[in-house]
């Protein structure tokens, strides 16, 4: 257990990965974030859908259906673009618990699993992924802690004065990164705040989840071009590439379906 210093600002942490055992079975800080994060977001979600008259079981069922489902993008979003590594070991394939997660496949396979559900349900999209939105900031925000705790999900090194510092096993000594958890946690909490405050002022169903996915998708671009552990197609930034579709096609949809509206 090595400890996470930050010099330029005075502070280290001495974190044990395992908050404590049960049964001779280790519990992780970084399950117990995430699930705090998955928690609060259900609960916001849900207050958000009374606020604005929608069936919060509604929303209990996209969460039930889209949880499983975004546990398995994210997996496979991670295999299929780090396939070199799983070619020769395919039982390696289901070992989530060894680590190799993707934001984006998670978010991609809950977006497309909640569109189902809510065509066989008969029920507005739009209106649930608006609602949605507000939670998938907060787990994402909530989430990146857990980067923290093991030490994972940083970015290149520099010298800049909230530099972190942290064990290099493949370098064997410290190095001084980018705190891109934090960036992206950050980047996450102002927008929440800010679609928090626009939402009363919407035009249209759907323009929160849209401007979320703007939001986002331009947040992680930039983020990404910092991260040290980036999942590449050739010479591309897989996650800067799918943050420029998720822009672009925000854009032109907010404009679409405001000239619709309009």
């Amino acid at each position: 257990m090595n400890p996470i210093r930050f010099p330029g600002l005075g502070l280290e942490f001495l974190i044990d990965p395992v908050a404590f055992t049960i049964l001779r079975k280790d519990i992780y800080w970084y399950g117990i974030i995430i699930a705090t994060g998955f928690l609060l977001a259900i609960i916001f979600a849900s207050y958000e859908a009374k606020r604005v008259g929608q069936n919060s079981e509604a929303i209990m069922d996209v969460v039930l259906w889209g949880t499983p489902a975004a546990i398995i993008g994210a997996r496979l979003y991670y295999v299929i673009f780090n396939w070199s590594q799983y070619k020769d070991s395919p039982g390696e394939i289901i070992a989530i618990w060894h680590g190799g997660l993707a934001i984006y496949g998670a978010i991609i396979a809950a977006v497309v699993t909640t569109i189902l559900y809510c065509k066989y349900k008969k029920v507005n999209f739009w209106e649930i992924s608006d609602v949605c939105s507000f939670g998938l900031l907060i787990g994402q925000a909530i989430g990146r802690w857990g980067n923290f705790v093991n030490q994972e999900a940083y970015g290149a090194q520099t010298n800049l004065p909230w530099r972190m510092e942290i064990f290099s096993k493949e370098l064997g000594t410290y190095i001084a990164v980018h705190p891109t958890f934090l960036y992206e946690s950050l980047w996450n909490t102002l927008g929440f705040l800010l679609l928090l405050f626009y939402r009363k002022k919407k035009k249209f169903n759907g323009e929160i989840f849209l401007l979320y996915t703007l939001w986002y998708g331009f947040g992680r671009f930039w983020i990404e071009g910092l991260r040290a552990d980036s999942l590449y197609l050739g010479s591309i930034r897989i996650s800067q590439l799918v943050a420029v579709l998720a822009v672009v096609g925000s854009i032109i949809m907010i404009f679409y379906r405001r000239k619709k509206e309009g």
